[in-house]
């Protein structure tokens, strides 16, 4: 005879584990609908859903720029958030570095600097490599790597350019002295541009120091003036000049 009681307890145990296998599956399918859905929708232009969008695209705030705080632009300054790494006040120049040109670029500026520049750096203060491979990268295309005028975009003639770039290493070019090709270099003069976004002030006296080392001892370098302080709007506080500097 079969207990009822036995019968009774083992019917409940199955119709508990049928239970719990139906939510068991129910759960998985809904659990991989959820996931289909989710990686679902992402094609082309669509990125797809983002549950918590906030984590993965974070509000960026220039540093320097203008930045649309709640609508508002620029409201950190307004708000008086100041940082550290905020822009510079202005005059500011940074450890190291030489002070602004501030010379004009007409030929009164010619003339100041010409007459009132001198080479900073001596010839241990500098490599001379690395004032080769910056004449090569920024002068050679033009002037040639034996400065005669004879670069790439000329090359006899064959070049880009049809006219040859001015030679470097005629008596003109030998006299001409450290001041004068700072001030083209730094505002450029008649085809050629101004290369100041491209040398810095040290760079580009490097880059002179270079072209005196291939001119040889013709090169004038000595007939030049010390610029001790140079105020906005090429006014200079005091100069040490020495005549007879040629133009």
């Amino acid at each position: 005879m079969i207990n009822n009681k036995s019968y009774t307890k083992q019917h409940r145990l199955k119709h508990k584990m049928n239970r719990m296998k139906k939510l068991f599956l129910i759960a998985s399918f809904a659990a991989a609908s959820f996931t289909m859905i989710g990686c679902g929708g992402a094609s082309g232009n669509n990125p797809g859903s983002a549950y918590m969008p906030d984590m993965y695209y974070s509000r960026a705030y220039e540093t320097y720029g203008y930045n649309n705080v709640d609508g508002e632009y620029d409201s950190l300054g307004r708000r008086n958030h100041h940082y550290y790494n905020g822009r510079p006040v202005e005059g500011t120049i940074a450890r190291g570095d030489m002070l602004p040109y501030r010379i004009g670029a007409d030929s009164a500026g010619m003339t100041k600097a010409e007459t009132t520049l001198r080479n900073p750096l001596d010839s241990g203060s500098f490599d001379m490599a690395e004032a080769e491979r910056l004449y090569l990268i920024n002068c050679g295309i033009c002037h040639g790597t034996k400065l005669d005028g004879n670069g790439p975009i000329f090359n006899n003639g064959n070049g880009a350019y049809s006219a040859a770039p001015r030679t470097l290493m005629d008596q003109q070019a030998k006299v001409w002295n450290d001041g004068h090709y700072f001030h083209v270099i730094t505002h450029g003069i008649r085809q050629m541009g101004s290369y100041a976004s491209q040398l810095r002030p040290d760079q580009r006296w490097m880059v002179i120091k270079y072209i005196r080392s291939r001119q040889g001892a013709a090169g004038d370098t000595s007939k030049t003036a010390t610029i001790l302080n140079q105020k906005p709007g090429g006014n200079v506080d005091s100069v040490t000049q020495k005549q007879g500097t040629p133009k």
